[in-house]
């Protein structure tokens, strides 16, 4: 029998041939994805991983690491007051973040107090006071950017580059500086610590800067992401091997009624599935290395990956490499189910039984973990959370696909009972009577759409919470808020946080001659609200005219206050605020809260940046207001790419697996509409019963995956963020209906076969 198999698949003639190649095609496409998908969540964790050194020294709160040290002491092997010369001599760390041209910096001061110090990865010695290490990428911007813009905050000489092993990315901006040990100690945020920590900031307790991804949010979203992508893929490659089922049935049929017995029957079309999805099995391992540099170029976490990063662990690849052609043979024993129960069934077309309404209890399972999670609430790790949530979407997911012939057979008889129209009649008579195929078309386009929505829906209510809280719009970026630097002076002591008594009286002047530079304001504090927190500001109305970006003044007012309850600089543009109780010489001699330099261009600002670092070197990095906007929205940026990603992997996947439905289901109607055209049915009305067929399931099922992707975001976004659904952006909408269309056409474009196919020839041979 495999022999025989191998013979009907590689020596069945020219159409055996294309059938087995546009099999093998479709299954290499399917794999070629689902190995990228499963890659990226590697990648991720990889490129997390390496953050890891970083985190030394960052943090207070207690808690447990990977090495299961408890605390910050433990984490990281806080030694404060250790003596030189000890088994592993401390090491003075301060991490702190730089921007230049919108990109962030990292950067590392360390000072040895001893020969053994602990020697962070990518270097082969530490640096020694005035010397550095940086990043390719850093390094390249160091050479080929004017020192006044850059090199000047770093007064040191390069002595070596960091190695790719301490890089997140191959666009990695970290640069790691040699400092004395006395002027290091006295910096605020500096530590004094004896091993380099292994804790990814996904697992970071306390203050992480900047630097670095959160991979435990991500990680949440990813594995739903990934999760979901294999749905279609799958779908994908099932229906890929579905190509010419019913002329399979048909042969497979005549062999039962000459006495080959079931057994016999499903070897045979074991081996002919299983040999294309084998080829494309292994085609699609032989695309992965080819496309990797593409797909590593993809910002999915704001970084490039190293296309090592994109790795397939054994396990990836054994599931794949078994799955897949296991899957395609499932998909051939199911398709044949018939002919091995009555092949007599096959030949005659007996209608298979009617779905029953059960078919919606696993989809009402889902829905029901997930509202589940709203009473009960979130689990509380990241792992209880992916498996919570995991299961609920992927149970909503397999109900959508289980409940679809079902909610096509009512629809199809719905219609058939209210229309007089021929066309529409034929084509709800065929949908009720076959609607497992019906639906098994557009199945794979009805889980896209649901994917899309959660993903649309999940990111849309983030970022509107993130913006500013129950759909706040987010600040404005005009060219005033990118070109505008505040400096904030602020000293940490154990009360609380307080303005510097005052800044270099020369600065304003000095940043106000660098070419380039419209406006320098300082904004003075006036009063404390509170011992925690910033007090509210004043400024003279001569320099905030020269700053548009935080405001005016009233007509004639020499001072105003600037700040209030839940102010910030990126929502201060469109301001006008009230006068100040103090005059301008009063002002002058108040205590400095910030300062705002405002700029015209790239270059003039980062000179001011540089000006600012070098004269106030141990405080916070000066940041413009677009920027300090665009950081409180990096995390919700990485998942509207994965957003971004699910709709373009997912709706094309769906197309292509509707292209083939289509082509496949010409062959399935070949005879019963050759019939129909014997007995005088016109052209027009065939066209229109195809139409109908795969449009009324697609429009109906479509709309129901989109009500259930919103709703399944809107449980999850309940329970995991205590987050309301936000409506969706109307490029969502232009997507879906784009989308829509698109598969419309799709079938539109098989009705040119549709003559050819149906000819009176294949009813005489029928």
């Amino acid at each position: 029998m495999i022999r025989l198999g191998l013979r009907l698949a590689l020596g069945g003639g020219r159409e055996a041939i294309i059938r087995l190649v546009l099999i093998a095609a479709g299954v290499a496409l399917g794999v070629g994805l689902l190995l990228f998908a499963l890659a990226g969540l590697n990648a991720v964790s990889a490129q997390n991983d390496r953050y890891a050194w970083l985190e030394t020294g960052v943090g207070t709160s207690a808690g447990t690491d990977s090495a299961g040290g408890v605390g910050m002491a433990g984490r990281i092997g806080v030694a404060v007051g250790a003596p030189a010369g000890s088994a592993t001599d401390p090491l003075w760390w301060r991490l702190s973040s730089d921007r230049f041209d919108g990109h962030v910096i990292g950067r590392v001061d360390l000072a040895a107090t001893g020969p053994h110090a602990p020697l962070p990865p990518g270097i082969s010695r530490l640096p020694g006071p005035g010397q550095f290490y940086a990043s390719p990428a850093m390094s390249t911007l160091l050479r080929s950017t004017p020192g006044d813009q850059l090199g000047a905050r770093y007064p040191a000489r390069q002595v070596g580059l960091i190695g790719a092993d301490a890089l997140p990315s191959p666009d990695s901006l970290i640069i790691v500086i040699g400092r004395q040990v006395g002027d290091l100690a006295q910096a605020p945020g500096a530590e004094l610590v004896t091993r380099i920590s292994t804790t990814s900031p996904s697992g970071c307790q306390g203050d992480c800067v900047d630097i670095g991804i959160n991979a435990n949010g991500i990680a949440l979203i990813l594995s739903v992401v990934t999760a979901a992508l294999l749905f279609p893929i799958t779908i994908f490659i099932g229906t890929a091997t579905r190509l010419s089922a019913a002329r399979r049935e048909q042969r497979f049929a005549s062999m039962r009624l000459v006495g080959a017995t079931p057994r016999q029957i499903s070897v045979i079309s074991a081996v002919e599935s299983g040999v294309a999805a084998v080829a494309g099995t292994a085609a699609g391992f032989a695309l992965f290395p080819l496309a990797r540099p593409a797909v590593a170029g993809i910002n999915l976490t704001g970084d490039r990956f190293f296309s090592a990063d994109l790795s397939l662990g054994a396990m990836d690849i054994a599931l794949t490499a078994v799955g897949v052609p296991t899957v395609a043979v499932l998909a051939a024993w199911l398709t044949l189910r018939r002919v091995i129960i009555s092949p007599l069934g096959v030949t005659r077309r007996v209608t298979p039984p009617a779905p029953r309404a059960w078919r919606a209890l696993p989809l009402l399972a889902g829905l029901g973990e997930l509202a589940w999670f709203v009473h009960a609430g979130r689990p509380a790790s990241t792992g209880g959370q992916v498996e919570a949530y995991l299961t609920g979407i992927l149970l909503t997911m397999v109900g959508l696909v289980v409940v679809g012939p079902w909610l096509t057979s009512v629809t199809a008889r719905l219609l058939a009972a209210r229309t007089s129209r021929p066309g529409v009649l034929i084509g709800a008579r065929r949908l009720a009577d076959n609607p497992r195929a019906g639906f098994r078309a557009i199945s794979g386009l009805v889980l896209a759409l649901f994917v899309t929505s959660v993903a649309v829906g999940i990111i849309t209510t983030i970022n509107a919470y993130g913006s500013g809280g129950r759909g706040r719009p987010l600040a404005h970026r005009g060219p005033d808020q990118r070109g505008t630097l505040i400096d904030r002076y602020t000293t940490f002591t154990p009360d609380g946080p307080r303005d510097v008594a005052s800044i270099p009286a020369s600065l304003p002047a000095q940043l106000r001659a660098i070419h380039g530079v419209r406006g320098v304001t300082v904004i003075h504090t006036i009063s404390p609200d509170s011992s925690d927190h910033p007090a509210i500001g004043a400024v003279s109305c001569a320099e905030l005219a020269t700053t548009p970006a935080l405001g005016r003044c009233p007509a004639g007012t020499p001072t105003v206050t600037i700040g209030d309850a839940g102010w910030s600089p990126g929502t201060a543009h469109d301001r006008q605020w009230p006068a100040a109780p103090v005059s301008a010489a009063r002002l002058a001699r108040l205590p400095v809260q910030s300062l705002a330099v405002t700029t015209d261009g790239p270059a003039a600002l980062e000179r001011a940046r540089t000006a600012l670092r070098r004269a106030n070197p141990q405080h916070t990095i000066p940041i413009t207001i677009a920027e300090e906007v665009d950081r409180d929205q990096q995390r919700n940026a990485s998942y509207q790419r994965l957003a971004e990603i699910v709709a373009l992997v997912s709706l094309p996947i769906a197309g292509c697996g509707l292209a083939v439905s289509a082509v496949a289901g010409l062959a399935e109607r070949g005879r019963p509409f050759s019939l129909l055209r014997l007995a005088g049915a016109p052209m027009g009305l065939l066209r229109r019963v195809v139409l109908f067929e795969n449009a009324v399931p697609l429009v109906v099922l479509a709309l129901v995956s989109v009500v259930t992707g919103f709703l399944t975001a809107g449980l999850f976004l309940h329970s995991q963020l205590d987050e309301t659904l936000q409506p969706p952006p109307a490029d969502y909408w232009l997507l879906v209906a784009a989308g829509l269309v698109a598969s419309l056409t799709v079938v539109a474009s098989t009705l040119t076969l549709l003559n050819r196919a149906t000819g009176p020839a294949l009813a005489r041979n029928g």
